[in-house]
């Protein structure tokens, strides 16, 4: 089961890496009528990242699972097992979000995705091409190596709001796939807080303000 697991969740070699933060710009180009660009979004989708199952559950890859815990956490989410992922409603301000755990493992997370408009998503996942710890807010862009989004964009384009959380490069010698899926440092694992109140900025107050309050440096 472990070798067919590990196979499933094999990661592309390691991507160039860059510390530009994004730019709110790009977000302010996008639509302002409260979709992916400009003001809060009409019925947000948190769409955390991660693997099913205990063996993963404080791995690097399951950032996106612990943010969508802690939002439930915060808002008196219960989670309720669906056909395809774990799901819970909850209340931020004056917007009811839907959180959501895909359970089909990260290589096929666009496949728990049907029940969703594009516009409505905020995808939360770990990132290699951020310093452990750092948090940031995007619209749109590329896969980047991270086969969670390559099956998200596969199905459903670019065009959504991202909440990435930095887990660093793997040291010399340790592959993508063993990194990952390796325990999560403390600095990832205090982010997850702070990736938290980034989602609720997004909801709040729209993919713009959001960014321009955690797209900074220092």
């Amino acid at each position: 089961m472990w070798k067919r697991a590990k196979r499933l969740l094999r990661s592309n070699p390691p991507r160039k890496r860059t510390s530009n933060p994004e730019p709110a710009a790009r977000g302010a180009a996008r639509a302002s009528d409260g979709t992916s660009g400009g003001g809060p979004l009409r019925s947000p989708v948190v769409y955390g990242l991660g693997n099913p199952g205990r063996r993963y559950e404080r791995t690097r890859h399951n950032a996106g699972f612990l943010v969508a815990d802690e939002l439930a956490r915060r808002h008196g989410g219960d989670w309720r097992r669906k056909k395809r992922s774990e799901a819970a409603r909850v209340n931020l301000g004056s917007s009811s979000a839907d959180l959501i755990k895909p359970q089909t493992f990260m290589n096929d997370s666009g496949a728990a995705l049907d029940a969703f408009r594009t516009e409505d998503l905020i995808v939360v996942h770990d990132d290699l091409d951020l310093e452990a710890g750092v948090v940031r807010v995007k619209v749109g862009g590329g896969a980047g190596g991270h086969n969670g989004l390559r099956s998200i964009i596969s199905r459903r384009g670019n065009d959504f709001v991202r909440v990435r959380i930095g887990i660093g490069r793997p040291p010399v010698g340790l592959t993508v796939t063993d990194y990952v899926l390796g325990r999560m440092d403390a600095e990832v694992k205090e982010a997850i807080p702070h990736a938290a109140d980034a989602v609720e900025a997004v909801i709040e107050a729209g993919p713009e303000a959001a960014m321009n309050r955690f797209n900074v440096r220092g």
